[in-house]
């Protein structure tokens, strides 16, 4: 989440403080819908859809950010580039795409020690984005949940972007059967763009039919309505728009008939007002009129500091007050690149998939019954679970102590899908698992 960094950032010096006390505590299991309510609003035609809730599914989200030079998207090298440029010693991302499997590639300024080319993706290409979701239904990943940046949806060269993403993984998402929905990314937003969502969601709802079950017969229902999430709602780090902001969307994406299920992306502290979190009380008013919550992990906590006893209390919560929970997982962080510093490489290890599998198995236990992954693409900071390059086959990135990190060499690229497809088929029910993390 791009506007997030200062919070995640403070993780990294103080980890230790944050950490839980452990705890075994077993989760009662969150109802697969909630209670019937006297007013369900607009009624839905649902048949023939794949994907009619969010429970028991473990979806990702995708950034779809990324732009190459000569890709059509006339955004040069977006989101790969850092300030200035693209070149060796200034990039944004730390790990690199393994690129032998598209069949679009752009040649970058980057070089392997051989003196070889570094060739990059563009998401703008539909090929690429069937790729990545041929790679869902190889490893059994239910979908994604496709992010769509306020701040940059307000000008045309980012709407034209990111129209264009949405329309390739729609394509996709209906070629290979996995789940879709949208995700808005408040982050950078003032008051003024939070109430633009409204608009850009109708604009979405006209002319992709994302309601319309024949023409996106796995767009992603959560009680009976077409779901569509907000993140960035009660986080203090002095964002420019309110927590009654967001209630009021909310209250118009909902409208007076019901007619759509809300996710809010919220800090991690959330319930107890600590740490990431604006001590209000209108948050918790506006989790209670929202269908689910995911709270923010990202850089909350390392293999050390991590104990599922706060997503077991979310949870209790969470049943209390009638709102879905989805707890939040990620394999590991790294933004050395961005910020020109190689100390906070691998900031967050991965543990050869040890992290990742550590908290599937700490949700499963205490009573999550569906997962949002972060992130399925995100190389700016080292959480992506496709296809990447190991550290023996990462291009050089110029001198000054900077690199590509890549994953372990010890594992295939594809390793991370695995593990979370191995992680989706524990949520659909499959037996033997355990905290032990699966063997491949």
């Amino acid at each position: 989440m791009k506007m997030f960094r200062t919070i995640l950032f403070t993780f990294l010096t103080t980890a230790s403080i944050w950490s839980c006390a452990k705890s075994d505590a077993p989760g009662d299991v969150i109802p697969p819908d909630k209670p019937p309510v006297t007013n369900p609003g607009m009624v839905y035609d649902t048949t023939g859809l794949k994907y009619k809730s969010y429970t028991n599914l473990v979806m990702a989200g995708y950034q779809g950010w990324f732009a190459a030079e000569g890709d059509g998207s006339d955004r040069g090298w977006y989101h790969y580039q850092g300030n200035g440029g693209f070149y060796p010693g200034n990039t944004n991302v730390d790990f690199w795409p393994n690129i032998t499997e598209y069949t679009k590639k752009y040649k970058s300024p980057f070089k392997f020690a051989n003196g070889d080319d570094a060739y990059l993706y563009s998401p703008y290409d539909e090929e690429s984005v069937d790729l990545h979701f041929k790679w869902m239904k190889d490893y059994g990943i239910d979908g994604v949940h496709m992010q769509r940046f306020v701040g940059e949806i307000k000008n045309p060269s980012g709407k034209r972007h990111f129209n264009k993403v949405l329309a390739n993984a729609l394509k996709a998402a209906k070629k290979y059967g996995r789940a879709i929905s949208v995700m808005y990314d408040l982050s950078g937003c003032s008051s003024a763009d939070v109430a633009f969502v409204e608009q850009d969601w109708n604009e979405l709802l006209t002319t992709f039919k994302l309601a319309d079950n024949k023409e996106n017969p796995t767009y992603l229902y959560h009680n009976g309505k077409p779901l569509v999430t907000l993140w960035g709602v009660g986080f203090n780090d002095n964002r420019r728009y309110t927590i009654d902001d967001v209630s009021k969307l909310v209250d118009k994406l909902k409208g007076t008939n019901n007619k759509f299920s809300v996710m809010l992306g919220v800090p991690y502290y959330w319930r107890t007002l600590g740490n990431d979190t604006e001590k209000s009380p209108l948050l918790a008013a506006l989790i209670k009129k929202s269908d689910i919550i995911m709270p923010w992990a990202v850089g909350r906590f390392d293999s050390k500091s991590y104990n599922a006893q706060n997503v077991y209390d979310d949870i209790q919560w969470c049943k209390a007050n009638k709102v879905d929970y989805v707890p939040l997982v990620f394999p590991g962080f790294t933004w050395g690149n961005m910020h020109k510093d190689p100390t906070i490489y691998n900031a967050i290890p991965r543990l050869k998939g040890d992290f990742l599998w550590q908290q599937i198995a700490g949700a499963k236990n205490v009573g999550a019954k569906s997962l949002y992954v972060a992130m399925f693409d995100e190389i700016d900071e080292g959480t992506a679970i496709y296809k990447t390059a190991r550290q023996a086959d990462v291009p050089l990135n110029g001198d000054a102590g900077l690199k590509f990190v890549g994953i372990e060499d010890e594992l295939a690229s594809d390793y991370y899908l695995w593990l979370t497809g191995q992680g989706t088929k524990w949520f659909h029910g499959e037996s033997g698992y355990s905290r032990t993390k699966p063997n491949r």
